[in-house]
């Protein structure tokens, strides 16, 4: 007797039997001497990988880092390190996975600490169409963190430090700020910030650390603050509102080490 098997289209197996019979033997003996051929699974390949819930959440976020990258790294002008881009778009989507409710605005207001203070470095990108909304653009440092037009060295989480603190917040409510440059008093659209890369800028609330406009910020120079990511005033009036109460903002320099590869969401945690 022979048999024959025939792989069907859904991957399973079909048993057609063709019995060749002896002189005088009838179809029933022919049927009766068959055996049923019994099918036995194949063992998983040892090679296959398995996905956990964690790595598929990964996965996903890697592949919107790069989505991003391939969509905006052509419209920004200069970074201070290769990684800069990078690491604004890791600690976004991470922490929007991890905290989604928090994160209410596709907004990401991105500076560059890593450039000097006349070099605009500030740029609002919309990370739901992948476009920059506006930029570059001149942004302050604090007045501890460097000399006026250079690169800032100095970051701190410290009340009465006067520095600039770097990696994630939460854009929170606006308000009305006030202000001195000199003997001059001035007002702006004030939008306070929540600082959620633990001890690199938790004390921003504490510190008064805000996104706010400032005459001393112009577009040949950024001036310096109190250690506020300040912009041009008219700049200000027209970003604040749509920043505040949900947008993200992510402040990046490649000189201090220590942040860099301890910040959770810049390392995925």
């Amino acid at each position: 007797m022979r048999l024959q098997l025939y792989l069907l289209a859904t991957g399973g197996l079909a048993l057609s039997a063709f019995a060749v019979l002896p002189p005088g033997a009838s179809g029933q003996d022919a049927v009766s001497s068959m055996e049923a051929p019994s099918v036995v699974p194949e063992p998983a390949s040892e090679s296959a990988p398995v996905v956990s819930g964690v790595d598929a959440t990964a996965a996903a976020r890697d592949l919107r880092v790069a989505s991003a990258l391939e969509a905006l790294s052509s419209q920004v002008e200069r970074t201070s390190d290769p990684d800069a881009l990078r690491d604004a778009f890791q600690a976004y989507y991470a922490f929007r996975a991890a905290r989604p409710e928090r994160v209410r605005k596709p907004y990401l207001y991105f500076v560059d600490y890593g450039l000097d203070g006349r070099t605009p470095r500030g740029y609002v990108f919309d990370m739901e169409s992948l476009s920059v909304m506006d930029g570059p653009f001149t942004v302050a440092h604090g007045r501890g963190s460097g000399p006026r037009d250079g690169v800032p060295t100095r970051f701190s989480n410290q009340s009465g430090s006067a520095t600039s603190s770097l990696g994630l917040f939460v854009a929170a409510e606006r308000y009305d700020f006030t202000g001195t440059a000199g003997d001059r008093h001035y007002a702006s659209p004030g939008m306070r910030l929540d600082g959620v890369s633990g001890e690199f800028n938790s004390a921003a609330r504490a510190r008064g650390v805000v996104t706010h406009g400032a005459p001393y910020v112009t577009a040949w120079g950024s001036g310096r603050s109190e250690g506020c990511p300040a912009m041009e005033p008219a700049r200000a009036r027209r970003l604040i509102p749509l920043l505040s109460d949900g947008s993200l903002v992510f402040l990046f320099s490649p000189r201090d080490t220590i942040w860099l590869h301890g910040d959770p969401w810049v390392n995925g945690r």
